[in-house]
């Protein structure tokens, strides 16, 4: 494996990881977001009121897009394995 055959796995694996990664880590950080400045608005100063929306909204964006995320892996799973031999020769 030369330089540039590493280079290019170690890309899409990393584009890979962020765009299945950032469409949760988003839908936390609006929610999270939005209960801040619900407390600072209100006066309330409750740990649990930001932990269990942002969780809460973070499992829901899991569930609505878990098929769509594991097809994109799969594909990219499915593509590292049919050219192993590229990367090992």
């Amino acid at each position: 494996m030369n330089e540039l055959v590493a280079m290019n796995l170690v890309k899409d694996t990393m584009w890979m990881a962020m765009l299945v990664g950032l469409p949760p880590l988003l839908v936390g950080l609006v929610v999270g977001l939005a209960v801040s400045v619900f407390q600072t608005t209100t006066s309330l100063q409750e740990q649990t009121l930001t932990f269990i929306p942002k969780v809460v909204a973070t499992m829901s964006t899991v569930i609505a897009l878990g098929p769509w995320m594991i097809s994109k892996i799969s594909t990219w799973a499915i593509n590292l394995i049919e050219n192993i031999d590229l990367y090992i020769g």
